[in-house]
């Protein structure tokens, strides 16, 4: 691997942009695609570029077969980032275990006596106003956001703001009447269906969970659901 080519794609990586290193391994021709710009000596047929969308739609490096023989496509996703609003007790092992997952996590709380280091150990923490916070962090479609608050002060900044990025999941803790009030809400501020139709409200899937724990096992459930629904799809195309 050209280490030109790997510095590349590992820049572009820290700088929240997908890049990709795909290598002929019988030829040894070799090109760099960083956010969709194409660098290097290895020409892109379509069964390359099929198998590079997949690759990084995955998040998975991988080997595929092609007429020039067998081509490596080795990832440089961005990572994963996920946004909490509320430090509440299901915030602490939802952020736990979403760190375990792989995702960059940020916990968002203007409540300071919440938002503590002691509460969420080795956890980014935000004591900004959610909406603020968002604008600064900038959701991206590698990014989920979560409010948990049941505060319409803090979950409908957040909300607003997020339905303006293209995060790949955006979920909301609350009955089913809170959360019917919450769209109208939000409908009165200008949001259409569709981009209400993006919350997943009450959060998380329908396992039955009591315990903040459970809970937030529900919710990553959902997100990867979401995050992986191509995948999903082809398995039961399959």
């Amino acid at each position: 691997m050209k280490l030109a080519f790997l510095e590349r794609a590992l820049a572009a990586s820290r700088a929240g942009k997908p890049a990709a290193i795909a290598t002929n391994l019988q030829s040894g021709l070799q090109s760099l695609i960083e956010d969709g710009a194409v660098t290097g000596n290895l020409t892109l047929d379509d069964t390359v570029r099929a198998g590079l969308e997949k690759a990084l739609a995955e998040d998975r490096s991988t080997t595929i077969e092609t007429a020039s023989g067998p081509v490596f496509i080795e990832v440089f996703n961005p990572p994963l980032r996920c946004f909490i609003v509320g430090a509440v007790h299901i915030a602490q092992p939802l952020a736990r275990m979403a760190a375990e997952l792989g995702y960059r996590v940020t916990v968002i709380d203007p409540r300071t006596a919440f938002a503590t280091d002691a509460r969420f150990p080795e956890i980014e923490l935000s004591t900004e106003w959610p909406d603020e916070a968002l604008q600064r962090l900038k959701p991206d479609k590698r990014s989920a956001v979560i409010t948990l608050t049941h505060d319409p002060k803090l979950d409908d900044p957040a909300l607003a703001e997020a339905l303006k990025t293209q995060a790949f999941y955006i979920g909301a803790l609350g009955s089913r009447k809170t959360h019917a009030n919450r769209l109208r809400r939000l409908a009165e501020l200008g949001f259409k269906e569709s981009d209400l139709a993006r919350i997943h409200g009450p959060v998380g899937l329908n396992i039955g969970a009591i315990s903040p724990a459970e809970i937030g096992v529900a919710i990553l459930g959902q997100v990867t659901s979401v995050l992986r629904a191509d995948r999903l799809k082809a398995r039961e195309a399959a």
